[in-house]
């Protein structure tokens, strides 16, 4: 009760207010009618007040998103269904979805009234402008009486979470030539001493289907052989994202970061639908499996809640490469690179193995923010000296500024003169 007279509105303090005037006017002028109509108008707010109060709906709430994962720059659509399961009809109610600021302005809706086990839905749109993972709710409804008179808040405990990715663009394909390494006919497979029949063969087992024996093989072995499955191997590629605040320059959804978020993005999830095995690994030290990344929602997930490090350098990240085998020895290794010194540069070149194809998507993070002609030209140096160091080490590199499109420029992450080529990625 208590809560419910603290919810009178502005028209029903209005008649509490008028009754207790019209009652000290009564006994001034000593008008009994008057009375009366103060009595009235002190009591109806309070009757309505109790009735709020006292009055047990049940209400039950679900709410449900499409998409519940979605890119940044995109909307999706939240559908709320709100059932009255109780045996009383409900008064006017007022809903207010709670919703984080990035994603829009919170909705309001009015119900005038459900009757009992009624449904109504009610829907709403929110747009994302920065990656990350919002909950949505709770569903707070606002109760009131008929006349208007008393207004009681009441708010559900369930909420549901928005995952907001990083953009994905589709990729073309690169010919890295043999040290692209795939899986299938585009391994090159040895055959023994005795040719290719021989190296494709293993003797019968119990169980093995007859059809497969290899005759030619039997007739020389001098007993039952089969032909032997092909076993193709799984390539494995490495992902490594820069994510450090030192690395990177810009503000928001507008940095240089950003660009290498939905860049480490583009290019996990290509690989992955590839038919690679993959790791994501960051400069801090994050270091995701090849079987938890062949799920793209985990790779985006993941990389929703990336945020600027405090990390000074690679370091955590080259260990991590190195601490399961580097990239292997084969393989692939694509790095988005911020800013890098020439100790970083050391580092990455360190991790290089034989066999391996690394590429490197070089930022230049300081095109992103206004920088005179003098710090300009110094940025610009300073870029070029470091994709040529990564050259000289035997990365690939790919020279990013500012508005460069990564479909347009990973067509070049084969040629291993490509920084020098690309001047700069345009």
């Amino acid at each position: 009760m208590g809560s419910a007279l603290r919810g009178l509105t502005t028209r029903g303090r209005g008649f509490l207010a008028a009754g207790v005037a019209a009652a000290v006017s009564s006994v001034v002028l000593g008008e009994s009618d008057l009375l009366r109509v103060a009595v009235l108008l002190a009591v109806l707010p309070l009757l309505s007040a109790a009735a709020v109060a006292l009055t047990r709906y049940r209400l039950s709430c679900r709410r449900t998103l499409d998409p519940d994962r979605l890119q940044v720059g995109t909307a999706a659509q939240v559908r709320l269904r709100l059932e009255n399961i109780s045996r009383l009809p409900t008064g006017m109610m007022l809903l207010e979805d709670e919703v984080p600021s990035v994603l829009g302005t919170r909705p309001r809706f009015v119900l005038h009234r459900l009757w009992p086990h009624q449904v109504s839905t009610v829907t709403y749109t929110v747009r994302a402008e920065v990656r990350g993972r919002y909950p949505l709710g709770p569903l707070r409804v606002r109760l009131t009486d008929l006349f208007g008179l008393c207004e009681v808040e009441k708010a559900f405990t369930n909420s549901t979470m928005l995952t907001v990715t990083p953009v994905v663009q589709p990729l073309p394909t690169a010919r890295f030539g043999g040290e692209w390494t795939g899986a299938g006919e585009t391994r090159q497979r040895s055959a023994a001493v005795h040719g290719e029949d021989d190296a494709a063969t293993r003797e019968y087992r119990h169980g093995d289907d007859l059809r497969k024996v290899h005759w030619r093989s039997t007739a020389r072995v001098g007993e039952l052989m089969v032909r032997r499955e092909e076993q193709p191997r799984q390539s494995r590629a490495a992902v490594l994202l820069d994510t450090r605040a030192a690395a990177h320059r810009g503000d928001g959804a507008a940095s240089s970061l950003e660009w290498a978020v939905s860049a480490a993005a583009s290019v996990a999830l290509h690989l992955a639908h590839g038919g690679y095995t993959l790791r994501l690994v960051t400069d801090t030290g994050t270091d995701l499996d090849a079987t938890t990344l062949r799920d793209d929602g985990v790779v985006l997930d993941h990389l929703a809640e990336v945020r600027p490090s405090r990390r000074g350098g690679l370091e955590l990240a080259a260990h991590a490469l190195r601490r399961s085998g580097g990239s292997a020895g084969e393989g692939l290794l694509v790095a988005v690179l911020g800013l890098v010194d020439p100790d970083e540069i050391t580092r990455l070149a360190a991790v290089r193995a034989t066999g391996t194809t690394c590429v490197a998507i070089l930022l230049d993070a300081s095109s992103w923010v206004t920088l005179s002609p003098e710090r300009r030209a110094a940025a610009d140096a300073a870029h070029d000296a470091a994709a040529h160091a990564l050259l000289r080490s035997g990365w690939h590199v790919l020279p990013v500024r500012r508005g460069t499109q990564l479909p347009d420029v990973w067509p070049h992450a084969a040629e291993r003169g490509a920084g020098i080529l690309l001047g700069g990625g345009g």
